[in-house]
């Protein structure tokens, strides 16, 4: 589905019904990373209706020639959610990586009306990451000469384990929304001069009482894990887990361990969201 009312219009996909949550992808890929792993999460959970987003530039949302920062992409994200939803309807949110760094965005504008926050190896308001240094447990020679040079690229990149296992979700759930990511736009000034929010979203003397989940690949030379003790403080109710043997792919690579998190934090949003019905 689109939105046909915000500029440019943006595409997203439901499944289930019920209590909304919000869920947005990383850097050039699209909504169907999200939606392999986390849909088996609610055989079992009824009562939500999971909203898959396609971030401007990503799938099948365009970008405008006017849409130079990250806050004109959270500029169409919100319009977009106000669409969606109903103005007072509340609601929870996930976000990984850059889609991470946009559900803080959103969260920040809309955080009274949201009952949760949880973020996968997210992106933080900082220009200088504090990284790990960069480790590969488990490289598979034999499949990495059978990859296409660009589509190796991305994965060594990418992946910390770089098994057959792990290739084979990378190349069914990532790989497609790769093909459809606007490169010009994720290539262009906007990588250097625009990627940043004019403010943090997360201001260091604020404080949010919802449930929230920060889940962090231990391996993780991308985005890191050590800056994000430095945002707990404005989450007194966090859960905050860093995976070992997990890189940036923590949802592939540790995909029992991020599904048994995110479950108990759905449980933790379905009190909290109690509370207000």
């Amino acid at each position: 589905m689109t939105t046909e009312k915000t500029n440019p219009p943006l595409y997203y996909e439901t499944r289930g019904e019920g209590y909304p949550l919000i869920v947005l992808h990383a850097l050039a890929t699209d909504h169907r990373s999200m939606m392999a792993w986390m849909e088996p999460l609610f055989e079992q959970r009824p009562g939500w209706k999971r909203i898959y987003v396609d971030i401007p530039a990503h799938g099948r949302s365009p970008v405008e020639p006017w849409m130079k920062t990250s806050d004109d992409l959270l500029s169409v994200l919100l319009d977009g959610l106000r669409t969606i939803l109903p103005e007072n309807e509340r609601f929870a949110i996930m976000g990984m990586s850059f889609g991470g760094y946009m559900a803080q965005g959103i969260w920040h504008a809309e955080h009274r009306r949201a009952d949760g926050l949880c973020l996968l190896a997210p992106a933080l308001h900082r220009k200088i990451r504090t990284l790990p240094e960069r480790s590969v447990p488990v490289r598979d020679e034999a499949l990495l000469a059978e990859l296409e040079p660009e589509v190796r690229a991305a994965f060594e990149t990418l992946a910390t384990v770089q098994s057959r296992a792990n290739w084979e979700l990378f190349r069914e759930e990532w790989q497609p929304g790769r093909l459809l990511a606007d490169r010009a736009f994720l290539s262009s000034d906007w990588r250097t001069q625009g990627y940043h929010f004019q403010c943090d979203p997360i201001p260091e003397d604020s404080r949010f009482p919802q449930p929230a989940l920060f889940l962090l690949g231990r391996q993780d030379a991308i985005c890191g894990y050590k800056d994000h003790f430095a945002v707990l403080e404005s989450f007194p109710r966090a859960t905050f887990a860093v995976l070992d043997g997990a890189g940036h792919l923590l949802q592939i690579e540790q995909r029992k361990l991020v599904q048994h998190h995110v479950g108990l934090w759905l449980d933790a949003v379905e009190r909290e969201k109690l509370a207000f019905s």
